[in-house]
């Protein structure tokens, strides 16, 4: 696609984030659209909402899961980048939240991470990757899709915003360097329940997050590089490593609990409102 087709189409989609309409044309049944395409709508995008005052504040993960990519022919995991006016923080692991214009909302429990330093090397296992980090939790990613029945292909994931409504996160636990092996362990076997209204939704595992979330943090790092090496994920960014358990659909007036069994992180609850 060329410049002006790129400009195009990012202006499009932003006016459809923005007042919560529907997308009826795939991006991907455009004529040139490719996942290059896709990241460069992607980084246009984000200079159209940087200019309208508002701050990336992190990266969020899609497909970690290499089965996917072998279906639908990706090398790695795509990704596109959150906001400062989409990114919140429980108190007290307790939050409400409205997004303003819904299409079609989902809910998905995440590990979240706070990183302290540039994350970039090529070949990077778990351990190297929580050692560049400051801190993670539990948190909710929530969702939104502008294309009919939830069809898209990874472009039109990563040239929509990443379907990043919000990511509401809880309680922060530090990193500490010395429980680095124990914490690699944990990340690959803990568990997830999910419940809705008090009643229980679905129990998931670190195991869905690429196996384990650290190790689609230290993906994530390797493929930014190789794509974007002027952009790498950098010291006092936001990861969203990719949902635990499937995506289930939700609307104001849900309450959602998740609870973590094997890890040292606190329920965490949301409402929607």
């Amino acid at each position: 696609m060329s410049p002006d087709e790129i400009e195009i189409l990012a202006r499009e989609l932003l006016s459809a984030y923005k007042a919560g309409e529907m997308f009826a044309t795939l991006p991907s049944a455009r004529p040139g659209f490719d996942l290059d395409a896709a990241y460069a709508i992607e980084s246009t995008l984000k200079k159209f909402r940087e200019g309208e005052g508002h701050k990336s504040v992190g990266r969020k993960v899609g497909y970690a899961n290499k089965a996917m990519w072998r279906v639908l022919k990706l090398e790695t995991l795509v990704w596109a980048h959150m906001y400062d006016d989409t990114v919140h923080f429980s108190e007290g692991n307790s939050a409400e939240l409205t997004v303003t214009h819904p299409r079609s909302l989902k809910i998905e429990p995440e590990i979240v991470f706070g990183l302290k330093a540039q994350l970039t090397r090529q070949g990077i296992d778990a351990a190297a990757a929580l050692g560049s980090t400051e801190w993670l939790a539990i948190g909710f990613e929530i969702i939104d899709c502008p294309f009919p029945e939830w069809k898209f292909q990874p472009g039109d994931f990563v040239a929509s915003f990443g379907l990043h409504a919000a990511l509401v996160i809880g309680e922060k636990i530090p990193v500490q360097p010395e429980l680095i092996p124990k914490v690699v362990d944990e990340l690959s076997r803990f568990k997830v329940r999910m419940s809705k209204d008090g009643q229980f939704v679905e129990e998931g595992s670190g195991k869905n997050s690429l196996k384990n979330p650290a190790l689609c943090l230290a993906e994530l790092g390797a493929a930014i590089e190789r794509r974007f090496p002027s952009d790498p994920l950098s010291a006092g960014e936001i990861v969203s490593s990719g949902t635990l358990t499937a995506g289930h659909l939700a609307d104001r007036g849900d309450v959602w609990t998740v609870e973590v069994e094997g890890l040292s992180l606190p329920p965490l609850t949301l409402r929607l409102t």
